[in-house]
C-alpha cells in the first residue's frame, strides 16, 4: 500500500521560505511520478508542481513558477518542496500524491503551509 507522509510545513512570514518533505514507503518509489497538491479553503485542490519518476522532467502552475522548486532524492524516498518568495495566496494544506500511468495511486494527509504576518 502507497504510504505519503508530509512536513515542512508551518507559519511564515511573507517573503519568506519553506522546504516540504514528503516520505514514501510500501511502493517503488523510483518508478512513480511524484507531485505536489494544495488546497487552499473554498478552492479546488490543485497541482503545485511534479516530478517525473527518475527527475528528469519538472512542471509547475504558473503561480509558483519561479519561486517553487520540486526535487526527490529516490534513494531516501523522498520528494521535496522548496518554496521560496512565499506569498499569502500560497496559504493551503499541501499535499504529496505518487502517480504511475496517469493514474494517482496514493496521497499523503497534507501538511498546513500559512503564509501570515
Amino acid at each position: 500500500q502507497v504510504r505519503l507522509v508530509e512536513s515542512g510545513g508551518g507559519l511564515v512570514q511573507p517573503g519568506g521560505s519553506l522546504r516540504l518533505a514528503c516520505a514514501g514507503s510500501g511502493f517503488t518509489f523510483n518508478i512513480y511520478r511524484m507531485s505536489w497538491y494544495r488546497q487552499a479553503p473554498g478552492k479546488e485542490r490543485e497541482l503545485v508542481a511534479g516530478i517525473s519518476s527518475l527527475g528528469g522532467i519538472t512542471n509547475y502552475a504558473d503561480s509558483v513558477k519561479g519561486r517553487f522548486t520540486i526535487s526527490r532524492d529516490n534513494a531516501k524516498n523522498t520528494v521535496f518542496l522548496q518554496m521560496d518568495s512565499l506569498k499569502p495566496e500560497d496559504t493551503a494544506l499541501y499535499y504529496c500524491a505518487a502517480s504511475r500511468l496517469g493514474q494517482v495511486a496514493g496521497w499523503g494527509q497534507g501538511t498546513q503551509v500559512t503564509v501570515s504576518s
